[in-house]
């Protein structure tokens, strides 16, 4: 049985796999694994493209690329507890004690990976042992239905922003009260990392939510895309007003920032990333801001790409074709993830974002010429391949 993982899709084959209670068609597995190519892309622009400092069209949409694309892997997260837990009926009994024992052995390895990666030294900011925790930390949520866990996100998003601000105004890189030494560990995942668990579950909470619904309905996906679009318009557009309507909000937040100009805090991170020495941050939107807008904003984002894609391939089969290899790189993107920081190391890129476009589309290339090949021969990826092979030993749980 083919399933997904965090951020591993179906086989790019198009083959359908069976899931205890729905039968999923081809078109949405594929969509999902569009979603997921385009994700990856993005991460690769964020991590091994031009500086967006250097302005114009290019650097423009090297900003797009920061943050969006991981919180979308976030969100795409939430599909592969579903479908490994049971998508339209939550597995029970063995069953559902083997699926929780899967998740709990796939948490561990991208732990253990995501730990292994950062230990190489690039200056990437890697994603994986934080999602081993998101896993854990929203699998008790794996029997909910779509309206609990949609409420359950909504509130995390209200909620946990604040519960951080005030945390890392404890937290600081000075260490924690009574432990020494700079926060680590667990304290890192939860607090004080790039993705911290606080406020990243929400997006895979709705992940989840929208996981549960029934996608091969056009009706659905057409409220999906309203839905992202209006949270979007939400985030970024509640961002702009805040910050020009509440007195002295983007003054202080141009005394914070790194080159005095807090002006395009509502969309980039180009003014630098929240600090604990103005609540005012708590109204920006931009990337990693850790805020209720930012998360309104990205999770929107994550939904009407996620529309958008499941759309495209069913209704222009045109585009389905032309999108293969996207959609192959997407089918694998645990391996495409590792390939480009095992790329990084290999080069000795040292400063990130920097790196020359030609080295971008070298990366694009390379893991694109890849899937397409190995997809060709073989239903998963290498990575994803050993991934299900080590969390085999589940099945023999009673």
């Amino acid at each position: 049985m083919t399933q997904q993982t965090d951020v591993a899709a179906s086989p790019a084959s198009g083959r359908t796999p069976a899931h205890e209670g729905a039968t999923p068609s081809t078109g949405r597995l594929i969509g999902v694994d569009l979603a997921r190519g385009l994700a990856v892309f993005g991460m690769y622009a964020a991590h091994v493209g031009p500086d967006p400092g250097e302005g114009g069209v290019k650097g423009f949409l090297m900003e797009l690329a920061h943050g969006q694309p991981s919180a979308l892997f976030a969100f795409l997260a939430g599909f592969a507890i579903v479908l490994i837990t049971g998508r339209s009926v939550p597995k029970t009994g063995r069953a559902g004690r083997q699926a929780v024992a899967k998740v709990v052995m796939r948490a561990l390895i991208l732990l253990a990976v995501g730990t292994a990666l950062t230990m190489t030294g690039t200056p990437v900011e890697v994603i994986l042992a934080f999602y081993g925790l998101y896993f854990l930390l929203v699998l008790p949520l794996y029997r909910l239905g779509s309206g609990p866990l949609a409420a359950i996100a909504a509130g995390a998003a209200l909620l946990m922003p604040q519960v951080l601000y005030l945390v890392q105004g404890t937290v600081t890189d000075q260490g924690v009260p009574g432990l020494p030494g700079e926060p680590d560990g667990i304290i890192s995942l939860l607090f004080t990392g790039s993705y911290p668990a606080l406020t990243w579950v929400p997006f895979v909470i709705a992940g989840m939510a929208v996981a549960r619904l029934d996608l091969t309905s056009a009706v659905i996906r057409v409220r999906l895309a309203v839905t992202g679009a209006a949270l979007a318009v939400l985030g970024y557009g509640g961002s702009w007003l805040a910050l020009h309507m509440v007195p002295g909000a983007l003054s202080a937040l141009n005394e914070a920032s790194w080159d005095g100009s807090a002006a395009s805090v509502w969309w980039s991170d180009t003014a630098g990333y929240p600090s604990g020495d103005t609540p005012a941050w708590l109204l920006a939107a931009s990337p990693h801001s850790e805020t209720t807008l930012s998360i309104v904003a990205n999770t929107g984002v994550a939904i009407l790409v996620l529309a958008a894609c499941l759309i495209a391939v069913d209704s222009c089969p045109r585009l389905r074709a032309a999108a293969r290899p996207v959609i192959a790189v997407g089918s694998m993107s645990l391996t495409a993830y590792v390939f480009h920081i095992v790329g990084i190391r290999l080069l000795g890129i040292e400063k990130l974002p920097g790196a020359p476009l030609h080295v971008l589309l070298g990366f694009i290339v390379a893991v694109t010429v890849f899937a397409v090949l190995w997809s060709r021969l073989f239903a998963r990826g290498p990575l994803e391949w050993l991934m299900a092979k080590d969390t085999g030993p589940a099945r023999h749980i009673r």
